[in-house]
């Protein structure tokens, strides 16, 4: 009988069995070829039906000692408490755990010199890539150094420079949005942009851009505002955009919580949003449907964004060159937006 603070070894299923631990090793541990080729089926069944039962878990330490492998990756997003990277990160975590890989996430606070710090650290524990989903369009300095390094990398949610990246077509979202409240009439627009070394909301505002400029409609530079991504520069910029008496019919914003602090400031400024402004945001985070006026809003297929970025990591620890990947976004349309200017 196994004593509950003893973990179930090789050594001991063998013996149980009475086959080599090498066999054991095989079937357990190694790829599914392996298996096939180490005992026949009757065998290969008993060893994982005894593995089962023991509850028999593999000591990645040893298996990284002697392969070199840890079957583990880091993941670098700016900040967790952002509902979109969190679910990005969950699409990663799912993935690493269905191919028997841990994956390790830390906060970079979108700081260049931060992201430098954690990677290399994860670097030394040994990690076999890196997911970045912190790329800056402004500064991919040290990520070029990693590739040249030859460390396998993939970049998801933002791209930069020449690197692989799994992202949502951001500049097909911003074009939905756009196309959505042209047809209501709307021509007299203003975008919250986030962050100008961010490619999301850079793509999602030129997509925007676009799609105008493609129906002979132009938005002033001085329209397009630019700021971090959250709540309160939505709030902030709201109060600056309503407060004035020449003001836009419709305004997009570069994700959900820049279009909820919005709405907040067009209320307090004695507006309703959907009768007197329309608000389309970006992502279709949870909390969307739900709020008091059901917020318009670009869905990005985030879970699976994270899922592929895992694939195509895996692709690149193995020596593959997999190709970037753009997923599609799809439109949402909820009373936020309801404002037809047509119809005054």
């Amino acid at each position: 009988m196994v004593t509950p603070h003893k973990p179930v070894t090789l050594s001991f299923l063998a013996k149980r069995l009475n086959v080599h631990v090498s066999t054991v090793s095989r079937v357990l541990n190694g790829k599914a070829d392996d298996a096939k080729s180490a005992a026949s089926p009757d065998t290969v069944a008993r060893i994982r039906a005894l593995a089962d039962e023991l509850n028999y878990r593999p000591n990645l330490h040893a298996i990284g000692l002697r392969t070199h492998k840890s079957r583990s990756v880091g993941v670098l997003v700016p900040r967790l408490s952002d509902l979109s990277i969190a679910t990005i990160y969950e699409g990663v975590e799912a993935a690493a755990a269905d191919h028997g890989y841990l994956s390790f996430v830390s906060n970079t606070g979108d700081s260049a010199g931060r992201q430098r710090e954690l990677a290399e650290m994860a670097l030394d524990r040994g990690v076999e890539g890196i997911i970045f989903a912190d790329a800056r369009l402004d500064d991919v300095r040290f990520i070029d150094e990693l590739a040249l390094r030859g460390t396998p990398l993939l970049l998801v949610s933002r791209h930069a420079g020449r690197h692989c990246a799994v992202t949502c077509d951001d500049v097909c979202g911003g074009g939905l949005a756009a196309r959505h409240l042209l047809a209501l009439g709307h021509r007299d627009f203003a975008i919250l942009a986030g962050e100008r070394y961010s490619s999301t909301g850079y793509d999602r505002s030129q997509g925007f851009i676009q799609a105008c400029h493609e129906q002979g409609v132009e938005i002033p530079s001085d329209r397009v505002l630019f700021g971090s991504f959250r709540a309160e520069t939505g709030y902030e910029f709201g109060r600056r955009l309503f407060s004035r008496k020449t003001r836009p019919t419709a305004v997009f914003t570069a994700n959900d919580f820049l279009a909820i602090g919005l709405m907040g400031a067009v209320r307090d400024c004695g507006l309703i949003p959907g009768q007197d402004i329309a608000v389309v945001g970006f992502n279709d985070t949870p909390i969307a449907a739900h709020l008091p006026i059901g917020l318009s809003s670009v869905r990005s297929p985030r879970h699976r964004m994270g899922y592929r970025a895992f694939e195509l990591l895996l692709a690149r620890i193995a020596g593959e060159t997999p190709l970037t990947e753009q997923l599609e976004p799809q439109l949402i349309v909820r009373a936020s937006s309801a404002l037809d200017i047509r119809a005054r």
